[in-house]
């Protein structure tokens, strides 16, 4: 599908994103291994959730959608009740459901096997393997265990005292889940804090589990089913933030957002570079921070993007990178080379797609180097099927000068289904325009 874009003259109006794909993924699968029931409001509506309740459904938990009020059910099959597959389970394009379900398999006593799609074949999983094996999980897979498809046995694990060697919240999520199952007690060091959504709903849901810093401990616990409602996505809302910040007329309030503070760097290097940013009505629901945050006509200037930060902003770089093109002088982002390892490699897919648009960018192994001309031109460029840089082109085509066309642009229902009629309500822009 190719989407046609014109430069509106205002971008205004109110935006509820959809709820948190990484929340949404865990309230389903945690809720799943719990004793009894739970409702989950404002399930993410993407294709990636939906792949996590099609495996769920397959392992013998009861699952009820309303999808017309973004409702879920979930029927806790507790920690002993899941059944072995009698199908491949197939987690589509989601790297979250294929590894946080492969720590639960890995403490179920029956075989399984689980798969995905082409690109989720070609991300790496040896790094949840390695340390599911050693817990006592018998798992193999292609390439030696590094690709899927994965095949578990699993069932008699013990505790493990881990070092994660890259920071991921999937892999953390993964040896958390499988600890759950494991004797004795698990601790797991990240290099760097990553997304903490997994500690706060285990917690919330009775487990054993404690965070100090870089380090969390879990032992073997029974959960409890607990309702959930669903924050809206900081990583949907980025795209508006960034349109909002770089159209030269443009006021956009983003409702009921989530704003974990292990996923709020986007805000922080917003407002580094003068983004006009404001958050109100600050309150916690389900243990998560919420908030409205309304973005306005910013003038932005380049800044430098590393470290402990790039953990609590790594989905939303490409977006990152289309504000630093528009911006004033050159943004560098650098120690982000696990965007080689999402569902394109974002940071060659980034570079080359916005180089369509007359930016200017140099490609560097762990980053890229951004050199701000403050203004970009119309291009027809491609999603190469990637959810986030289809939503990060159309953002570039809102503030571009003159007409462009994004193709593949089907690909951000992956986690945003609605993000082009949202993108029509707050341009104004017509079927023709945006068609």
């Amino acid at each position: 599908m190719e989407i046609a874009i014109a430069p509106p003259s205002r971008l205004e109006g109110e935006i509820t994103p959809p709820g948190d794909k990484s929340i949404s993924h865990r309230a389903a699968i945690f809720n799943a291994i719990a004793q009894g029931n739970a409702t989950i409001r404002s399930y993410s509506p993407g294709a990636d959730c939906s792949s996590t309740l099609r495996c769920l459904r397959s392992l013998g938990v009861g699952i009820t959608e309303d999808s017309q009020h973004a409702t879920v059910r979930v029927e806790g099959a507790g920690a002993a009740g899941l059944r072995e597959p009698a199908n491949v389970l197939n987690a589509g394009n989601s790297g979250t459901t294929m590894r946080l379900l492969a720590g639960v398999l890995a403490g179920q006593p029956f075989f399984s096997v689980i798969t995905g799609d082409s690109s989720l074949r070609g991300r790496p999983m040896g790094r949840i393997v390695k340390p599911l094996q050693q817990m006592g999980a018998q798992i193999s897979g292609r390439g030696q265990g590094s690709l899927a498809p994965l095949a578990i046995r699993g069932g008699n694990l013990h505790g493990i005292s881990y070092k994660l060697p890259v920071a991921s919240a999937q892999v953390k999520s993964a040896l958390l889940l499988a600890g759950l199952f494991a004797e004795g007690e698990s601790e797991i060091q990240e290099p760097v804090a990553t997304r903490d959504h997994t500690e706060r709903m285990l917690q919330a849901m009775g487990a054993q589990i404690a965070a100090h810093g870089v380090v969390v401990r879990v032992q073997r616990s029974t959960l409890r089913a607990t309702d959930v409602t669903i924050p809206g996505d900081i990583s949907a809302a980025a795209f508006w933030l960034v349109a909002g910040a770089l159209h030269p007329c443009a006021r956009i309030r983003l409702k009921h957002t989530g704003v974990n503070p292990t996923r709020t760097g986007v805000l922080d290097v917003l407002r580094q570079m003068g983004a006009r940013i404001t958050v109100e009505n600050s309150r916690y629901e389900g243990g998560e921070p919420v908030a409205d945050i309304t973005v306005e006509s910013s003038s932005l200037a380049g800044t430098e993007i590393g470290g402990d930060i790039i953990p609590r902003l790594i989905d939303e770089i490409p977006v990152i990178a289309v504000a630093a093109c528009m911006a004033k002088g050159t943004t560098v982002i650098k120690d982000a080379q696990e965007l080689r390892a999402k569902e394109s490699d974002r940071i060659r897919t980034t570079v080359q797609e916005l180089r369509c648009f007359g930016a200017v960018l140099e490609e560097r192994p762990d980053g890229m180097v951004i050199h701000g001309t403050g203004s970009l031109k119309g291009a027809r460029c491609s999603s190469r099927g990637d959810h986030r840089l289809a939503m990060s082109l159309a953002v570039a085509a809102l503030v571009a000068r003159g007409k462009s066309v994004v193709q593949g642009a089907q690909a951000a229902s992956i986690s945003y289904p609605t993000f082009w009629e949202d993108l029509r309500a707050v341009s104004g822009l017509s079927g023709e325009a945006v068609a």
